[in-house]
């Protein structure tokens, strides 16, 4: 009987451990090849400064936004990320990669080497930017200065540095579907939705998230603590911004100057450094997205401390 169970409870583990290696593979469905794409470097461009790639992958403490040597460390409840280099360097970088890589990573977090990328790279809204854009930016990065040098690994704790509890983590938090246009919205609406959806990644640092670190589908967009531990995100639904008109938001993305004559802090200020290089096009769909947006309720900001700066 001590036996049979043993035997069964093996039996029960063996599958457990073949469940979890299929749930946790890299995503089916990887691109391989695709139709020839002639890539038109200025909507690259703005791809690029759409998703605030220099903020994250520029070399810290220079002045150029285009050397994308990485290094700089994204701090999280599970550990501090550091930003890898994904400048043209054929050693360090994305020199040697090909198309379908390059889409695969962006739409898919997964690597070159068939590996989970951790989701403090933000392909969960990456995944419903188009084909063509993925492309363009790839063909625009491609022209930048090549930088060497690797950065150093993540440090980050167990259980959550297993690459491969990443693949049930995206099985949870992640619907790879495309951005699907709104037939009943303006063609500026649908651009700003987009935008803000896809390589804008708002939702990324303006949604609380639950334990495992998924954003919390209610309250998107509704703000909450700060993923890197340090001060509050704003809500941006019209709960918060119900004042602000959509040139008041096309201007603060333009020049981070809010309507009552502050500015923007923290993090949204590598953020603008992004967004003023956009077309004004851009800056105004984005607006009239944001704009639309329904109030939602948040997460209560904690209270200021009384004589606090």
């Amino acid at each position: 009987m001590l036996q049979r169970t043993i035997s069964v409870a093996l039996l029960a583990v063996i599958a457990a451990a073949g469940v979890y290696w299929w749930l946790s593979a890299p995503a089916v469905g990887l691109a391989t090849t695709g139709a020839a794409h002639t890539p038109n470097l200025a909507n690259g461009e703005e791809m690029f400064n759409a998703g605030g790639c220099a903020s994250c992958h520029a070399v810290p403490d220079q002045p150029d936004r285009t050397r994308l040597g990485g290094g700089v460390a994204i701090k999280s409840p599970f550990g501090t990320f550091y930003a890898p280099n994904i400048s043209p360097d054929p050693n360090d970088g994305i020199g040697r990669w090909s198309e379908a890589a390059f889409v695969n990573a962006v739409t898919k977090g997964v690597s070159p080497a068939g590996q989970h990328y951790f989701p403090a790279f933000p392909y969960t809204s990456y995944q419903h930017a188009r084909r063509e854009d993925v492309l363009d930016l790839f063909a625009y990065l491609n022209t930048l200065p090549r930088v060497a040098g690797k950065v150093r690994d993540h440090d980050v704790r167990f259980p959550f540095d297993i690459r491969r509890n990443v693949g049930i983590w995206k099985l949870l938090f992640m619907d790879g579907k495309p951005f699907a246009p709104d037939s009943g919205r303006s063609e500026q609406w649908n651009r700003g939705a987009y935008l803000a959806n896809s390589f804008g990644h708002c939702a990324e640092c303006h949604s609380p998230r639950n334990v495992l670190g998924g954003i919390i589908g209610a309250e998107r967009f509704a703000g909450g603590p700060n993923p890197e531990g340090e001060g509050w995100i704003p809500n941006i639904t019209q709960k918060h911004l119900g004042d602000w008109s959509a040139k008041d938001f096309a201007y603060f993305l333009k020049t981070g100057e809010l309507p009552d004559g502050d500015s923007a802090g923290g993090a949204m200020k590598r953020v603008i450094k992004n967004t003023s290089l956009l077309s004004e096009q851009d800056l105004a769909a984005m607006a009239e997205y944001v704009k639309s947006l329904p109030p939602v309720d948040g997460p209560t900001p904690p209270k200021r401390k009384e004589g606090g700066s």
